[in-house]
């Protein structure tokens, strides 16, 4: 599940919830080291004298790199918000009235 399905999901999450989400960053942040190692890996490898390039799979993992930052992230902030007892309001929902 990503986190624009958490989000639309009409159920708040509880505190009991935490230690899963925390589980799941654990898991997020193995997964992460991995595909900077491959980014690593990939780009130690290349040899332009050669013409060896990884370019498009450097690009891939890099892309997945900031998509497992910002689920991380996202996974930190519903913990904040649960230990602040805010978890109820969606992320883009102003809590009294207008955003401005």
């Amino acid at each position: 599940m990503t986190h624009a399905d958490e989000s639309k999901s009409a159920e708040p999450r509880l505190p009991e919830d935490i230690p899963s989400l925390e589980q799941e960053i654990a898991e997020l942040k193995r997964e992460l080291e991995r595909t900077k190692q491959s980014i690593r890996s990939l780009m130690a490898a290349e040899d332009p004298k050669n013409g060896i390039f990884h370019n498009h799979e450097i690009f891939e993992l890099q892309r997945d790199k900031l998509r497992l930052d910002v689920d991380i992230q996202f996974r930190v902030n519903k913990i904040n918000r649960i230990n602040l007892g805010i978890d109820g309001m969606g992320p883009s929902e102003p809590s009294g009235g207008f955003l401005f």
